[in-house]
């Protein structure tokens, strides 16, 4: 059976969507006291970024699950 390729891009992809999650829950917790409202909206975006990532991850394990014909 054929190993199946890693699409290294979609790995790159979730990386960075996880590395603007940091960076934005980061920007949230200094701005919870400041501005609660600056803060819940980057929580909002950084859930977005981990349901990218999520997607991104899980289209790679998919691909490397699935036989591939001979």
């Amino acid at each position: 059976m054929p190993q199946q390729q890693i699409d290294i891009n979609q790995l790159n992809q979730a990386k960075a969507n996880v590395t603007l999650t940091q960076t934005l829950l980061s920007q949230a917790i200094e701005k919870s006291s400041s501005d609660p409202t600056l803060a819940q909206e980057a929580i909002k975006q950084a859930a977005q970024e981990i349901a990218q990532a999520q997607s991104s991850v899980n289209q790679v394990y998919s691909a490397v699950q699935t036989p591939q014909a001979e």
